[in-house]
């Protein structure tokens, strides 16, 4: 089924991204493996990709942005990452754009906007978002790291873990107790920059999966946070944090659906070169129907995350909605890759070809970005019950 949501001017942009990604990620200018091996990718490559105009496209131009408000484009940073197979290099990417950049946009001072966002398009200021904290999983409510006012400043005092883009980060957003004696209405957002004294970056996490992606614990002991970085208003964090999630989950179900579209056409080239008993292993009625089911499976993800992204722009993506596509989206590239992975037979074993990578990058998106499990409750609570 012919796509309808992209214009010709998305289609150059992304024409654009495909020669990025080939000339300074895949290509000989590229170190995809090495930056996997690594855990890590050079910040520098950050900045190449800002200087191409592929970071911080909704920033206003005036802050040294593209001033475009369409998700559409990022929704073609993720999906291109996932055909070229470097899926952990755009997730850095995608937190950046998808994920951190709205809270500046939507919550920052005048004096904020003036002192980060032209670094955030640019690439030479790096994003992150830390709430998981190593106790409490989802339950953003629950956590124990501490922002208490002090004069000019927050101390800031707690852990944070499972942070993408953690070691790399300039900018990491904080979510702390600012009133220990509430919940929700405690929380805030406070921004810790790179160097303040007691931030720590305690080590980077080994994973079974998003190799090149840096992931990190982060410690703050009495780190002392100008109260000029708090974002927004005080106890207003978690509001905020709902306000944003759904825009991050359809991130994540839209990279699924391209990591299935990826995988497909990597299995479908291997099933037709591929030959056993004399004949292509395409060829037997298995395959085929296995194939037939994992297409029609992908296309229907597919049409939902194009409407899904349509409502978002017309800011009608309501939050059970973006549940019902990253739980939804995030199975069925379970589903993909592991049936995909088995057609390839003992060579989708091997780390060499992408079909392996992609396989162990797609466990985590079943649990970041809100667990499937607290999906369904999203879902299930929007339903009434």
């Amino acid at each position: 089924m012919r796509r309808t949501l992209f214009e010709d001017v998305h289609e150059d942009f992304r024409e654009s991204y495909r020669t990025f990604l080939e000339r300074e990620v895949v290509g000989d200018a590229g170190r995809y493996g090495e930056w996997e091996r690594e855990g890590i990718i050079p910040r520098e490559v950050f900045a190449l990709a800002g200087r191409g105009g592929f970071l911080g496209m909704a920033v206003p131009e005036r802050y040294g942005g593209a001033g475009v408000q369409d998700f559409r484009f990022n929704l073609i940073v993720g999906e291109e990452a996932q055909y070229a197979g470097v899926g952990s290099f755009g997730l850095g990417i995608t937190l950046q754009n998808d994920i951190c950049l709205p809270y500046f946009l939507s919550y920052c001072t005048e004096q904020q906007r003036e002192r980060w966002l032209g670094g955030i398009a640019s690439g030479e200021l790096i994003t992150a978002i830390a709430m998981t904290e190593p106790g409490i999983g989802s339950d953003l409510a629950g956590m124990s790291t501490r922002a208490i006012r002090d004069g000019e400043h927050y101390v800031l005092n707690g852990t944070k873990t499972f942070i993408t883009n953690g070691i790399n980060a300039d900018l990491v957003i904080v979510a702390a107790k600012t009133d220990p004696a509430e919940r929700h209405r405690g929380i805030s957002l406070i921004v810790v920059e790179r160097g303040t004294e007691g931030f720590s970056r305690s080590r980077k996490l080994e994973k079974i999966g998003q190799h090149a992606q840096d992931t990190a614990e982060l410690s703050f002991a009495d780190a002392r946070v100008p109260a000029e970085n708090l974002l927004g208003e005080e106890g207003e964090g978690f509001r905020y944090l709902v306000s944003n999630l759904p825009q991050e989950r359809l991130s994540i179900a839209a990279s699924a659906v391209a990591a299935c579209e990826a995988a497909l056409e990597w299995t479908l080239e291997y099933v037709r070169e591929r030959h056993a008993f004399g004949q292509p292993i395409g060829s037997f009625q298995n395959s085929r129907f296995t194939l037939a089911e994992l297409r029609t499976e992908t296309d229907i993800a597919r049409a939902f995350i194009d409407r899904c992204a349509q409502a978002l722009d017309a800011g009608d993506l309501e939050p059970e909605d973006a549940a019902m596509a990253k739980w939804w989206c995030t199975e069925v590239q379970g589903r993909v890759l592991d049936r995909c992975l088995q057609l390839h037979g003992g060579y989708g074993y091997m780390l060499e070809y992408p079909i392996a990578r992609a396989f162990a990058d797609a466990r985590v998106t079943r649990i970041y970005g809100g667990t499937n499990e607290i999906m369904k409750e999203i879902i299930g609570r929007s339903l009434g019950l």
